[in-house]
């Protein structure tokens, strides 16, 4: 983890921030707030083995996306497997478009606290893995955010130890965006490749310079790792801006994601082969899985890689739901030389990590690994990273535009003289029916 430091006493004795000491009362963490403010701004904190499910969404229905709109509700959550009730805290920051975090002072973008203890938890019960479940949920008594754009928010032990981060995006809907997804217009690419155009009206809403105020993000399946920015305004028609892009916009179609089931932690079920009673939780062996670059598209109903908690004997399955170590194995045709090769979700975030990196097993010719996950529906896929730190998630899977994608386009308002980004628009599409 990489921190800079701005010379400490200048910020520490700035105006702003001592009206934010005597009117907010802060505790006495405000000293390390003041430090950790000035991260790196795209740095991850990954959780240690010991946290695991964490998920951050939205509290509407089917809405897994960390992408809420401006005074919605939203939840995080994780599980703490040493299940010994440790207090933990929750920092929240603004940030700008970059993810930098912004020069706004606390009382600016939240009513109340930016940091605060987590309160609601509960330990498992009739499990086999023992943890203690924590839960926080905004708005609440302690912290209401009041304005949109970018924010991360870092989880700290009672050492002020930062356990891990997360990110997240408030938008408002002063503007609306039409997201419509098409073939590639590039004859090489026509059947593998998606091309992503779209609108932004905004008749009630003034912007003065559009080609520098407004920098739209297009995201695949809600991972931010496929994000394309830096696209201005083709037309400009009144209240309306159009982007007709096709090469800048153009996203591999990939494949259909994989799935497993595993409600039933004693018994198959869906894509689980096998489960087996391990000394002291269980194995669930998944079906061997093959590379797909090579044969025909096949349509698999999938989540774009999300991933739902559940228990099917249980109404409660955030603290009732169990662990069980899931293998995966991966057949390909020819052994990958000088590159790795991960199971990659919304599970842990979309990240490379030692936990989800498979190995070559030469005795059975596969690529293995094992990742101790809680019961539920999870979508996964396989992706390759080479010696340039370069992913690939077509290299196993293939690229189809047949595939069924989700694009989302956040459009975001840097005001000429203002302190902050805005968020002022969110619109979604598919490619189930693509345009020409």
């Amino acid at each position: 983890m990489s921190i800079e430091i701005c010379p400490f006493w200048y910020y520490f004795c700035s105006f702003g921030v001592v009206l934010q000491i005597f009117s907010m009362k802060l505790s006495v963490r405000f000293l390390f707030i003041l430090i950790f403010s000035y991260m790196s701004a795209q740095e991850i904190i990954l959780p240690p083995n010991t946290i695991k499910s964490i998920q951050l969404s939205s509290s509407q229905n089917g809405n897994f996306a960390p992408i809420i709109p401006l005074h919605g509700s939203f939840s995080l959550s994780f599980d703490d497997l040493e299940a010994d009730e440790k207090d933990y805290y929750y920092i929240i920051e603004h940030c700008d478009k970059n993810w930098e975090t912004s020069d706004l002072v606390t009382t600016e973008f939240v009513r109340g606290y930016a940091e605060e203890q987590i309160r609601d938890y509960e330990n498992s019960f009739n499990t086999l893995q023992f943890y203690t479940h924590y839960t926080v949920r905004f708005p609440n008594k302690n912290t209401r955010l009041l304005i949109s754009g970018n924010y991360r928010i870092s989880i700290l032990d009672d050492d002020e130890n930062i356990v891990f981060t997360r990110y997240f995006i408030l938008y408002e809907s002063v503007t609306t965006v039409g997201v419509s997804v098409h073939r590639s217009r590039d004859v090489r690419y026509i059947d593998s490749q998606h091309s992503v155009q779209f609108s932004i009206n905004h008749p009630s809403f003034r912007i003065n310079n559009p080609r520098e105020e407004i920098d739209p993000v297009i995201i695949q399946n809600n991972d931010f790792s496929t994000q394309i920015v830096g696209l201005k305004p083709q037309f400009i028609r009144g209240a309306q801006l159009l982007y007709k892009y096709d090469k800048e916009t153009a996203f591999w179609g990939g494949n259909e994601f994989l799935n497993f089931d595993t409600k039933e932690v004693r018994l198959s079920n869906m894509n689980v082969a096998s489960v087996v009673s391990g000394v002291n939780l269980y194995h669930s062996y998944l079906y061997t899985d093959k590379e797909r670059a090579y044969n025909p598209y096949t349509f698999y109903p999938d989540a774009n890689g999300s991933f739902v908690i559940r228990n099917a004997k249980s109404a409660d399955s955030a603290l009732e739901a169990d662990y069980s170590w899931v293998h995966f194995s991966l057949k390909v045709y020819e052994q990958l030389l000088d590159k790795d090769l991960y199971v990659y979700g919304a599970y842990n975030n979309y990240q490379l990590t030692d936990d989800n990196k498979l190995n070559y097993n030469p005795e059975s010719g596969l690529y293995e690994t094992s990742i101790l996950l809680k019961q539920g529906f999870y979508n996964y896929t396989y992706v390759t990273l080479d010696q340039d730190n370069v992913m690939s998630n077509t290299e196993i899977n293939g690229s189809f535009d047949e595939t069924e994608n989700e694009y989302a386009v956040l459009v975001y308002y840097s005001k000429f003289g203002s302190s902050y980004d805005r968020v002022i628009g969110y619109g979604k599409g598919t490619s189930k029916k693509l345009g020409q």
